[in-house]
């Protein structure tokens, strides 16, 4: 038998912690994940964490951590925006097969990655190379989400214009967010109004010994204005205030 590269029984008892439960098909799933994202990133740039405890705990636990502050039912179709190395949308995938998954990047080399990586451990997703405010005013993509997430992407107040419009009324934009959090909420709270959405939950937690984190559940209490998502220099520009 191969030798593993990602810590199985830690991300087993860790993911447990946050009501997860993870099957050997699972971690052998992600342990195929995490030899190919160190692969790759030596031809592209995917990211700086590299070692099997930061990728186990900091990527892979990181993506889990959303199941059990948000109740995501069977079948539900999910879009990660910005999704990079797949983060947290393929985790979540793994974890839960079962879920319609999207990973969105504008990137197409990361999307080869990803491509590269569904392959090898046989699971399917829709994968999608386009930038967010592009796909968000597409009839194709434009609220047809029961969830839309983020992680690590930028600023929740620019972040919401980015994924509301992806969202169906009644579902959610759930983004992760580290340090700053509450700062950002505090910033973010007209755009998210005037983009259709309402702080409904916000969560909390320390991720083991990698510092702080914030799961944010903003609910789509109705329909997104036809004009957002604007265009990204816009955004940067004439943040909604």
């Amino acid at each position: 038998m191969a030798e593993s590269f990602i810590l199985k029984d830690l991300l087993r008892e860790k993911a447990e912690m946050f009501h997860v439960k993870l099957d050997e098909t699972a971690l052998e799933r992600f342990d195929i994940y995490g030899k190919l994202l160190v692969e790759w990133n030596e031809k592209i740039n995917l990211t700086a964490i590299t070692d099997p405890e930061g990728v186990t705990i900091k990527h892979f636990l990181d993506s889990l951590t959303i199941f059990s502050y948000v109740d995501i039912p069977k079948g539900a179709k999910v879009i990660d925006v910005g999704t990079g190395a797949g983060f947290p949308g393929l985790g979540m995938l793994i974890a839960r097969p079962d879920l319609d998954i999207t990973l969105m990047d504008s990137t197409k080399k990361r999307l080869m990655v990803i491509e590269n990586i569904l392959e090898n451990i046989g699971l399917s997703a829709n994968v999608v190379h386009s930038r967010a405010e592009d796909a968000g005013q597409n009839k194709a993509f434009r609220e047809q989400y029961d969830f839309s997430t983020a992680r690590a992407v930028t600023n929740l107040r620019d972040l919401a214009e980015y994924c509301l419009p992806f969202i169906k009324v009644d579902g959610s934009f759930i983004p992760m967010k580290s340090a700053k959090a509450q700062e950002e909420i505090a910033e973010g709270k007209k755009a998210i109004h005037v983009l259709g959405g309402q702080i409904i939950k916000q969560d909390t937690f320390e991720l083991l010994d990698c510092g702080e984190r914030t799961i944010i559940n903003i609910k789509k209490i109705s329909s997104t204005p036809a004009k957002y998502p604007r265009p990204s220099a816009k955004i940067a520009k004439n943040p909604i205030k």
